[in-house]
């Protein structure tokens, strides 16, 4: 099999169903690390090694053996504290380590010494029934990658983006995953933009649904056009989503196309798929805030127009109701000598000019559209 099938079929979901994997994970406790640690393994030419170890034994098993070994530490969520021992034994940059920490970052790629910081924003589609003005569609998480030549540690924020599936299907191919910690970098940005292409499907049906409702004739709830509410949150949703792709360009293209230390060469190149999906992702993104900037206006438009023929209904009721108004103040004053005023047909013929004055003007303004 090529290196790109592998590298692509590392970050996809499993087909296989039934039974439990062969490779079991528990929260590793140790006075440096605490209960932030998911997972802590050594890797020997792509084999898991089986021994459980703290990350400070890890490393220093990685740095002592003659054969290509790496450590990989996934942690979710750490404290400060907790994260201190770690930050120390590897030698990760103080700056790096208050991000990883305290989360809520902009994607990016920070290069140090020897090592290569990363954010990625992870991306949840949110299921729901209905959309609504107050509907959560998208939920962000962070997976933080510390990249050196024989170690990656990875910090995970948010409840969703777990990286032990992508774990377990690097460990089933271990002649991809013995080239180093790239190709886990590389697999983890694969999974996160590949998550992207999924949500950029579903909120596109909802942008649809939102389109049909506003450019149908009788909206659901018996108005024309739609839920202002509705699109305004929509829009603030995909918003969301552009903050977690836009940023993310740059650092791609630079770790696609510059030398890094800690990336193997053979594996930098194919950063560039990761990279064209993301540009991909980006444009249908661009495009829902566009669209959606059109369908708010074209709502805001068809509220106005709504409401003029509102305002022209009312005018022609007002225009109809006004003749027999005046007709009827006009005999109700209060002279003594009017010509009609005791004229034995005279109630009967003034109904029957009202009601034909109304009828005529009830059908101009038919005519024209105003009724």
């Amino acid at each position: 099999m090529s290196m790109i099938r592998d590298l692509r079929a590392a970050v996809r979901p499993s087909l296989r169903k039934g039974g439990r994997s062969a490779y079991q994970y528990e929260n590793t406790r140790t006075d440096d690390s605490g209960t932030a640690v998911v997972d802590c393994a050594v890797y020997r030419d792509g084999q898991r090694v089986k021994a459980q170890m703290t990350p400070a034994e890890a490393l220093r098993q990685v740095r002592s053996s003659e054969g290509h070994e790496f450590v990989w530490i996934g942690l979710h969520e750490p404290t400060e504290r907790e994260f201190s021992g770690i930050a120390t034994e590897y030698g990760l940059h103080p700056l790096a380590v208050e991000d990883a920490v305290h989360a809520h970052q902009r994607p990016k790629l920070e290069r140090y010494d020897d090592s290569v910081f990363t954010v990625f924003k992870t991306i949840h589609y949110v299921e729901h029934a209905e959309l609504t003005a107050t509907s959560e569609v998208v939920e962000t998480g962070e997976v933080m990658c510390f990249t050196g030549r024989d170690y990656i540690i990875t910090v995970r924020h948010g409840g969703q983006g777990s990286l032990r599936a992508l774990r377990h299907r690097l460990q089933d191919d271990a002649e991809l995953l013995a080239k180093g910690p790239s190709v886990v970098l590389h697999a983890i940005a694969d999974q996160t933009v590949d998550g992207y292409l999924a949500v950029a499907d579903a909120v596109q049906d909802d942008i649809d649904e939102v389109e049909i409702e506003v450019f149908s004739n009788t909206a659901g709830n018996g108005r024309r056009g739609g839920d202002a509410g509705r699109i305004y949150q929509l829009k603030r949703e995909v918003l969301e989503f552009k903050r977690a792709v836009s940023p993310l360009l740059r650092p791609m293209q630079l770790v696609s196309e510059r030398p890094m230390q800690v990336i193997d060469p053979e594996i930098q190149k194919y950063f560039r798929d990761v990279a064209d999906h993301l540009t991909r992702v980006n444009e249908q993104v661009l495009g829902f805030d566009d669209l959606l900037n059109s369908i708010l206006q074209a709502n805001l438009a068809q509220a106005t127009v709504a409401q003029n023929e509102d305002m022209r209904k009312i005018t022609s009721w007002a225009a109809i109701f006004a003749v027999p108004t005046m007709i009827a103040g006009i005999y109700g004053m209060n002279f003594d000598y009017m010509p009609e005023l005791h004229w034995k047909y005279g109630y009967p013929t003034v109904m029957a000019v009202t009601a034909s004055i109304c009828v005529a003007i009830y059908r101009g303004f038919k005519r024209n559209g105003w009724l």
